[in-house]
């Protein structure tokens, strides 16, 4: 599989990109539209993926950026990036599942890692992963990321988060310097 991301424009996601946006992460991870993809939780979680309102106020947050990856006009990727009590937070991390495994994802988390190194001068860069998802830690870990061994129990209950399909899930937090 090519590895070499297209040409690719980063920008900051506005109130306009939100109904993309949802769309973008719910197909990435739920549904049997993820399922083209590597990084689908369809077996684990149900239900929406992203909440739009919890979207628009990431977008509209002091050291918080929505980060679209675009090529030729098209929407193939997302993440968040923030200054979190000093830290880096990374996370509402979609590819487009038919465009994943070229590069994309990789280009795209550089790209986040840089605003929060560079823009706010952070030196650490923070996430957190359903601990269950070995592959996708894997991938992290490749791009230097270490488990912290550090957890947080999944919000049962709160729907905006997904709807579990199992009661063991836990979120793990990963870790990179900058």
């Amino acid at each position: 599989m090519d590895t070499t991301a297209p040409a690719l424009r980063f920008r900051p996601a506005t109130d306009d990109d939100v109904d993309a946006l949802v769309a973008l992460v719910t197909s990435a991870y739920r549904g049997d539209a993820s399922r083209a993809g590597w990084t689908t939780e369809a077996d684990l979680l149900d239900g929406e993926r992203i909440d739009a309102g919890v979207l628009r106020g990431d977008i509209g947050r002091a050291r918080s950026q929505v980060v679209l990856a675009e090529h030729a006009g098209r929407l193939l990727a997302c993440a968040h990036v923030a200054d979190d009590d000093g830290r880096g937070y990374f996370g509402m991390f979609a590819v487009d599942p038919r465009q994943q495994g070229g590069g994309i994802g990789r280009a795209l988390l550089a790209e986040c890692e840089r605003i929060a190194r560079e823009r706010w001068g952070l030196a650490t860069m923070r996430m957190t992963v359903i601990d269950a998802r070995d592959e996708l830690i894997a991938w992290y870990e490749r791009r230097g990321y270490r488990r912290t061994g550090e957890h947080s129990p999944f919000p049962y209950g709160d729907t905006r988060f997904g709807i579990p399909r199992r009661d063991d899930l836990r979120f793990e937090y990963l870790e990179k310097a900058l």
